[in-house]
């Protein structure tokens, strides 16, 4: 009876001794995220920036693609997800896929479209970039994409004059140029409000991207 009650005493003390000490952050610059020097710029407004470099041309975006859904739902209020889809891999049509992107975004066709072209990439779907019986390496064109993406109310003609316009090539040339700016050179990366980047490999695990965003979320919530 004795030696449990010291035994609880020490636990105790030990208890008190560990709420008075702080513990070490959990997720450490230079480890599980990286600072970016200098911090890019964002959107603005009130809302924290949360970027996902992406492409769907990227095996490992496709995988990525439902916890990409679970870390914008898991995001505060005062946080915001958007997408920024990169070029750098132009031997599996990224620059194609690029275009495609900032075209049903200008036509107000994107909320709708994002989640359905993965499986239009890696679901033998019309986007294929290879063919599942050869397994040979296909070049999608713009007007493939514009027959897939009329299904969302645009026609395709407009799809086709949209993603050949100068507004379309300066939105791609921005997206490069901010890319290469946060050094993001694997995808899928995660920005946060252009002064972090975080990856799986860097964070530890996909998953584990979740709370690592929502940890620098907080971090420019509070200043800290």
């Amino acid at each position: 009876m004795l030696k449990s009650l010291v035994f609880l005493l020490a636990g105790v003390a030990a208890a008190s001794a560990s709420a008075q000490t702080p513990a070490p952050a959990q997720w450490q610059a230079g480890k599980h995220y990286f600072v970016i020097e200098p911090p890019q710029a964002t959107p603005g407004g009130d809302k924290v920036d949360v970027v996902e470099v992406f492409s769907y041309g990227c095996p490992a975006c496709n995988s990525f693609a439902p916890i990409a859904d679970r870390l914008k739902a898991a995001l505060p209020p005062n946080a915001a997800m958007r997408y920024v889809p990169a070029s750098f891999n132009t031997a599996e049509s990224w620059p194609l896929f690029q275009r495609a992107f900032f075209t049903a975004q200008a036509l107000g066709i994107v909320d709708k479209s994002h989640n359905a072209t993965f499986p239009a990439v890696w679901g033998n779907g019309p986007l294929s970039i290879r063919d599942a019986s050869t397994g040979r390496m296909i070049k999608p064109t713009i007007e493939d994409a514009a027959k897939f993406y009329a299904q969302f109310g645009v026609s395709a003609e407009d799809f086709v004059a949209t993603a050949n316009s100068f507004a379309i090539n300066t939105s791609m040339k921005r997206a490069d140029a901010w890319i290469k700016a946060t050094g993001v050179d694997s995808t899928p990366t995660i920005v946060v409000n252009g002064k972090y980047r975080v990856t799986g490999l860097s964070a530890g695990s996909w998953e584990n991207i979740i709370p690592v965003v929502q940890y620098l979320v907080q971090k420019e919530t509070t200043g800290g």
